[in-house]
C-alpha cells in the first residue's frame, strides 16, 4: 500500500529526479570521482584505465536509478522497499567491481549509488512530512473541538474554580497564575472574599505579591504543594478566623507532566489534611482549563512549518496533546455519573459489542461483573427476553433501519418486576445547514424499573373504576325515580319541569362520568380493553347517523351521509371508533343553530381513510383552534361565555384514540361560518 495518495505519486518523481539532476551534477563537476574510484578495480591488461560511458548513457544511468528508487518508496514505503534497494546495491557493486576488473568497464556504481541513496531519503522526508502534517491536523482538530463535558469558556471556568474552593477552604484570596511562553507567571483569575483584608500598605502588597509568585515557582519546581504560615501582617488584618492558624499555600497546576501555572491561596483558618483530595482535584480542572486556553491561543497563530524540523512546531503539538488528553479525561467524567443512575445504560458499539455497562444494568441482566467484558448486544438482550420481546435481533433491525427508538414494557411474572426497556440509535450532532445525515455513533440501552409507577397505576385505576361505579349507582337511581315521578300527569306543571331538569341533568352527568372514565384508561395506557378487529368505517358513519336522527330532528338540524363507493377497511376497536365518531357528531349538533345540515364523510386518502364531521355553526375562534383537542377546554358559542352542558373532555378523547391507533386528527373553522372536525386511520 502507498503511503502517500495516489495524486502525490507524481510529486515522488518529481522529488526523485531533482535528487539525481543534484547527484548528476555534483557527478559533472568531479566531486565524486574519488569515491567512484574506489568501486573501480584495474584491470589485468596493465594501467589502462576503466572505459566510463559516455556522458548520456551515465546520465540515463543516475536518473533512471533515481526515479525508480524515489517512486518505489512512494508507493510501497521505506520498510518494504529498504530490503529491495539495499539487496539491488549489493548486486550493482558486485557487477561494479566484476565488470571493471574483467572487463575494464567503469559502471558509475558510486553515483548511481548516491542518487539512490538520496533520492530514498528525499521522497521518504517528504513522506513524513505529509504524515506529521496531518497527524498536526487531526490533534489540533481535536484539540480545538469542544467537549461534551466543557461548558463555559475557559475564563469563566477558572472563576468558578476559584467559587468552588470557597464553600470548602476559609479563602481571604485566591490568585491563580499561568505559565507564559517564557516560564513566568501571570495572574489568570482572582478572587478576594474581602476586598478590605489584606495587608494595606503598598509596600506591604508588593512584599506579600513577591513572597507568593516565589511559593509558587518553588511549588512547581518541586510539583508539589507548599504551605507556610501567613505573614504576621497579613494575620493582623484577617476579619475572622484564628489568626495564628492563618496560612498561604502554593499548588501546582500540574497536566501530564507539564506545569501550567500555579494557585496562590490566603486562609483564614489551617489546611486539613482531609481537604488534601478535593485541592488535588480542582487542581487538576484547573490546569486542564488554563492549558486548552493556551494551546487554543497558540493554535490560532501557528504557522506551517512540520515538526520534524520546527522545535517550536513539536512544542506546540505536545501542547495540543495535552489538551486531547484533558478532553478524554473529562469525557471519562460520564461513565461514573452514569455509575450513580438508578436507571440501567449500556453503550454498545456498531459492531455489537459492549463499550460500557453501568451497575444497574448488570444487576437487571443479572450478570456479574466478570462476564460483562465477554457479553455482546444480543447477549445482553437475551436476559430481558419475555413474550413481546421475544425476538431481539428484529427490535435491533429495525432501530438501525429506521433510526428511531425501539420501547417496550416487559413484565416478569416470576419477579413481579415491570422494565421499561429503549433501544435507542445515537447520533452525531448535526449541523443546520448540512444536507448530509446525522452519522450514527452507537447504540444506547436503557432499562427503567417501573413496577412501582405500575402499582401506582393499578391502585389509581382501582379507584377510579371503583368511584365511577359508586357515581353511577346513584345517578342512576335518581334518574330512574325523576322519570317515573314526572310521569305522574297529576303534579303541577311547575313540579314536572324540575323533574325534567332533574333527569337532563342527571343523564349529563352519567355522561360526564363514562368520557372521563375512557379518558383516564386511555391516559393510563390500560390497552387490555382495546380490542382491535379490521372494519369498515362507512359501517361506522351509517350507524352513528341512525342513532343520532332524533336528536337531530329535536332541533330541525338534518344530517348528511357522504362516503366513498369502496372504502378499504382499517384495524381498530370499533366501540372506541365509533365512540368517536359520536362525539363529534353531538358536538356538531349541539353548537350548530337551527335549519342547518351537519355532514359526516369518510374518504380515502393515500394511505389512509378520513372521517369528518363538517357543521355550519358558530365555528371555533383561531386562537382557539390548537387548544379544543385539550381536556377540559371548552369553546364558547352563540354568543355564550362559555358552554356549561360541555365536559371538556370529548375532544380529548377522540385524539387519545385515533393517536393509540396510528392516526391523526384535524380541525378547519372560520368563525361564524362553520367548523370541519375530522381523524384519520391507517387504512390496511
Amino acid at each position: 500500500m502507498s503511503l502517500l495518495p495516489s495524486k502525490s505519486f507524481f510529486v515522488s518523481a518529481a522529488l526523485s529526479f531533482l535528487a539525481a539532476s543534484l547527484i548528476a551534477a555534483l557527478w559533472y563537476a568531479g566531486v565524486l570521482d574519488s569515491l567512484q574510484k574506489v568501486f573501480v578495480l584495474k584491470s589485468g591488461t596493465g594501467d589502462v584505465g576503466a572505459i566510463a560511458p559516455s556522458i548520456i548513457t551515465s546520465l540515463l544511468l543516475i536518473f533512471a536509478s533515481s526515479l525508480i528508487v524515489g517512486m518505489t518508496v512512494g508507493r510501497i514505503g521505506a520498510r518494504r522497499a529498504m530490503p529491495l534497494i539495499a539487496g539491488t546495491l549489493i548486486v550493482l557493486c558486485a557487477l561494479s567491481l566484476v565488470a571493471s576488473r574483467v572487463m575494464g568497464i567503469d559502471t558509475l556504481f558510486a553515483p548511481v549509488a548516491v542518487a539512490m541513496l538520496v533520492s530514498f531519503a528525499t521522497v521518504q522526508v517528504w513522506c513524513l512530512w505529509n504524515v506529521d502534517r496531518e497527524l498536526t491536523k487531526n490533534i489540533y482538530g481535536s484539540a480545538a473541538r469542544n467537549s461534551a463535558l466543557e461548558g463555559a469558556e475557559a475564563r469563566a471556568r477558572l472563576a468558578g474554580g476559584l467559587k468552588l474552593l470557597e464553600t470548602v477552604l476559609a479563602l481571604d484570596e485566591a490568585v491563580l497564575f499561568e505559565c507564559d511562553a517564557g516560564g513566568a507567571l501571570s495572574p489568570a483569575a482572582r478572587l478576594r472574599a474581602d476586598e478590605g483584608a489584606g495587608v494595606t500598605s503598598e509596600a506591604m502588597r508588593n512584599t506579600a505579591w513577591r513572597a507568593g509568585i516565589k511559593m509558587c515557582e518553588e511549588a512547581i519546581k518541586s510539583r508539589e504543594m507548599i504551605a507556610l504560615p501567613a505573614p504576621r501582617e497579613v494575620k493582623n488584618v484577617s476579619n475572622s478566623g484564628d489568626a495564628s492558624q492563618a496560612q498561604t499555600l502554593a499548588l501546582p497546576l500540574m497536566h501530564e507532566g507539564r506545569a501550567a501555572g500555579a494557585l496562590l491561596m490566603r486562609l483564614r483558618e489551617g489546611f486539613e489534611d482531609g481537604d488534601r483530595a478535593l485541592l488535588a482535584a480542582v487542581g487538576s480542572q484547573l490546569a486542564r482549563d488554563l492549558q486548552r486556553d493556551d494551546a487554543r491561543k497558540r493554535m490560532t497563530q501557528a504557522r506551517e512549518f512540520p515538526a520534524l524540523i520546527s522545535i517550536r512546531k513539536a512544542k506546540q503539538r505536545l501542547r495540543s496533546f495535552g489538551v486531547v488528553s484533558g478532553l478524554l479525561t473529562e469525557q471519562s467524567f460520564a461513565p461514573r455519573v452514569l455509575a450513580e443512575s438508578s436507571t440501567a445504560y449500556a453503550i454498545v458499539y456498531l459492531d455489537g459489542t459492549m463499550a460500557y455497562l453501568n451497575g444497574q444494568m448488570l444487576k437487571f441482566a443479572n450478570v456479574s461483573a466478570e462476564m460483562a467484558g465477554k457479553l455482546d448486544l444480543f447477549e445482553l438482550l437475551d436476559s430481558f427476553r419475555t413474550g413481546v420481546f421475544d425476538k431481539p435481533s428484529i427490535a435491533v433491525r429495525r432501530v438501525l433501519q429506521t433510526g428511531e427508538a425501539y420501547e417496550r414494557e416487559l413484565y416478569f411474572a416470576e419477579r413481579n418486576t415491570t422494565f421499561k426497556l429503549r433501544i435507542a440509535l445515537a447520533s452525531e450532532d448535526k449541523n443546520a445547514d448540512s444536507k448530509t445525515p446525522a452519522q450514527p455513533l452507537c447504540l444506547a440501552v436503557t432499562v427503567e424499573d417501573v413496577s412501582r409507577e405500575k402499582e401506582n397505576d393499578k391502585i389509581r385505576s382501582d379507584m377510579v373504576s371503583l368511584m365511577s361505579h359508586e357515581l353511577r349507582t346513584p345517578i342512576t337511581s335518581i334518574n330512574g325515580f325523576a322519570e317515573i315521578l314526572a310521569m305522574d300527569e297529576s303534579l303541577p306543571a311547575d313540579a314536572r319541569e324540575f323533574l325534567t331538569i332533574i333527569c337532563n341533568e342527571s343523564q349529563r352527568l352519567s355522561r360526564m362520568v363514562n368520557t372521563f372514565l375512557a379518558v383516564t384508561k386511555l391516559e393510563q395506557g390500560d390497552r387490555q380493553e382495546v380490542l382491535k378487529t379490521t372494519l369498515s368505517l362507512d359501517d361506522v358513519v351509517r350507524d352513528t347517523i341512525t342513532n343520532y336522527q332524533s336528536t337531530a330532528k329535536k332541533k330541525r338540524i338534518r344530517l348528511i351521509e357522504k362516503t366513498d363507493a369502496k372504502l378499504p377497511p382499517v384495524i381498530g376497536d370499533r366501540g372506541m371508533i365509533t365512540q368517536c365518531v359520536s362525539n363529534l357528531v353531538d358536538n356538531a349538533i349541539r353548537y350548530s343553530p337551527e335549519r342547518t345540515t351537519v355532514t359526516v364523510a369518510a374518504e380515502l386518502e393515500a394511505e389512509a381513510v378520513r372521517i369528518s364531521v363538517e357543521d355550519r355553526g358558530y365555528g371555533v375562534p383561531s386562537e382557539s383552534i390548537d387548544k379544543v383537542w385539550e381536556k377540559f377546554y371548552r369553546v364558547a358559542g352563540g354568543g355564550r361565555e362559555k358552554d356549561e352542558e360541555s365536559t371538556g373532555l370529548g375532544l380529548s378523547f377522540v385524539r387519545e384514540v385515533v393517536e393509540q391507533h396510528g392516526g391523526q386528527v384535524a380541525l378547519e373553522s372560520e368563525f361564524g361560518r362553520g367548523s370541519k372536525f375530522s381523524f384519520t386511520l391507517p387504512r390496511l
